[in-house]
C-alpha cells in the first residue's frame, strides 16, 4: 500500500490567545510541553521535579513572561494531563490557582495504526498539546475529557469499593480453608458458620485420624484472618447504612431514599448506583448507558451490519452491579414491564440468548432507575416493599 507524500502545511493554530501546556507525570519528573504565542510552531520542553507544585507554578509564570516579552501581551495558561495514578489533585490545585485545566482519557486519543508506534514522553507531550488545540477549536470527538468528581463524591465511593475488596478476600480465605480440609477428606466444613472453632476441634480426616497439628494451626490462623475480615465488613456496612440514612440531609442526595423501597434493590445496590453513577448529571439516556459501558457497539460497513456487543468503555463497577441487579429484578419484579419484555424476547428466541438479553435488560433497567430517581418517572409494573 502506497502512502501519499505529505506536503508542508500549517498543522497548528496559535491564534487562540493562550499558552497551551501538556503535563507528562511520573514519580520523579513532570515533563511540560508548551506552545506559546509568538514562538511559531515550536514546542518547548521543560521539566519539574515530581510533586513540586511551587516549581510548577513558577515555570508557568516564566512561560507567561516570555510570551509577554515576545508579544507585549499577557496570555492565560491552559493545561492538559492524562487521567492516571495521580488522580485529580493536581487538576484541583491548578483550578484553585485560576488556571484552566483539563484531564483527558488517554485511550480516547487517536494514534496512527500504519506502523509500529514510537512512544516517548516527548512524543506524548506534543500529541497532548495538539489534542488540546483541537479540543479548544471545538473539533467534535477529538478526545474524551474526564469530568473530575468532587472530593466528597470521590470519598463516598470508597465504602462500596472497600466492601468489594474485603468480600473478595473473604472468599479467598474460605476457599483456602476448604481446600486444605478437602485434601484430608473433609468436605462438609463451613468456615462462615458461627460454630467454626468448635467444629474444627472435632474434625476427623477421611481415614479416621484427627487433624494433623500443623494443619490445624494453619487453619486456625486462617480463621483469625477470616474473623478480622468479617468484623471489617460489618464496620464498612455500618458506615454504608449510616451514609444512606443521612443521604436525604445532603443537598441533592435523595436518590438512595427513592431506590430502597423498590423490591430487589438492597442497601449495597443503592449505594453503588448512587456513588458510582447516578450522582452525576446526564443529558439523556444515551449518556447514562455509555457511562456504564452498556451502550451498543455497531459494526456497519457496506453490506456488513452486525452488533459487537456493549462497549464496556464506562464504569466497570456500575456495569457489573447493573447486570447483577437485572437478575435480581427478574426474581423480585416478575410482573414489571421490563421483566415481561425480557421473558418475551427469550421465548421468541426459543429460550436461548439469556446472557446477551440480560445485558440489554441491565441497560434498560439503568435508564429506568435514572428516570425514576431523578425525575420521578414511575417504572411500569414495579412493586414497592410494604411499609
Amino acid at each position: 500500500m502506497s502512502v501519499e507524500p505529505r506536503f508542508e502545511q500549517t498543522a497548528i493554530r496559535t491564534d487562540l490567545g493562550a499558552i497551551f501546556v501538556s503535563m507528562e507525570l511520573s514519580r520523579s519528573v513532570w515533563l511540560l510541553t508548551s506552545l506559546s504565542p509568538g514562538a511559531g510552531e515550536t514546542m518547548s520542553k521543560h521539566s519539574v521535579r515530581g510533586g513540586d507544585v511551587a516549581g510548577l507554578l513558577t515555570r508557568f509564570t516564566q512561560l507567561q513572561e516570555k510570551a509577554r516579552a515576545r508579544t507585549g501581551q499577557m496570555f492565560p495558561i491552559i493545561v492538559i494531563q492524562e487521567a492516571g495514578l495521580d488522580g485529580f489533585w493536581i487538576h484541583r490545585v491548578l483550578e484553585s490557582e485560576g488556571i484552566e485545566s483539563h484531564v483527558v482519557d488517554p485511550a480516547s486519543i487517536a494514534v496512527s495504526r500504519r506502523c509500529r508506534r514510537a512512544k516517548t514522553d516527548k512524543i506524548d507531550g506534543e500529541a497532548l498539546v495538539r489534542t488540546l488545540l483541537a479540543y479548544k477549536r471545538g473539533e467534535p470527538r477529538v478526545c474524551a475529557m474526564v469530568r473530575a468528581p468532587t472530593p466528597e463524591a470521590k470519598d463516598r465511593r470508597r465504602i462500596s469499593r472497600e466492601r468489594k475488596t474485603l468480600t473478595a478476600e473473604r472468599v479467598q480465605h474460605v476457599n483456602r480453608i476448604k481446600g486444605l480440609l478437602f485434601a484430608q477428606g473433609i468436605g462438609t466444613y463451613e468456615p462462615l458458620h458461627r460454630d467454626r472453632r468448635t467444629r474444627l476441634d472435632a474434625l476427623m480426616t477421611g481415614d479416621g485420624r484427627p487433624l494433623p497439628p500443623y494443619l490445624k494451626a494453619q487453619i486456625s490462623r486462617e480463621l483469625d484472618r477470616l474473623e478480622l475480615l468479617l468484623e471489617q465488613i460489618k464496620a464498612v456496612e455500618a458506615e454504608r447504612d449510616h451514609l444512606l440514612a443521612c443521604a436525604e440531609e445532603m443537598a441533592g442526595a435523595a436518590l438512595p431514599a427513592r431506590l430502597l423501597p423498590l423490591k430487589g434493590i438492597g442497601q449495597e445496590a443503592a449505594a453503588v448506583l448512587w456513588s458510582e453513577g447516578l450522582f452525576r448529571t446526564f443529558a439523556n439516556r444515551r449518556q447514562v448507558a455509555a457511562y456504564a459501558g452498556l451502550a451498543p457497539t455497531p459494526w456497519k460497513s457496506g453490506s456488513v451490519d452486525r452488533e459487537q456487543g456493549v462497549s464496556k468503555a464506562g464504569n466497570p463497577r456500575l456495569r457489573t452491579t447493573m447486570i447483577q441487579l437485572a437478575w435480581l429484578w427478574l426474581r423480585h419484579q416478575p410482573a414489571a414491564a421490563l421483566s415481561l419484555w425480557f421473558q418475551e424476547r427469550v421465548r421468541r428466541n426459543g429460550g436461548r440468548l439469556r446472557k446477551p438479553m440480560i445485558v440489554a435488560l441491565a441497560r434498560k433497567l439503568l435508564i429506568a432507575l435514572w428516570k425514576y430517581a431523578t425525575a420521578g418517572v414511575i417504572i411500569e409494573g414495579a412493586v414497592m416493599r410494604p411499609a
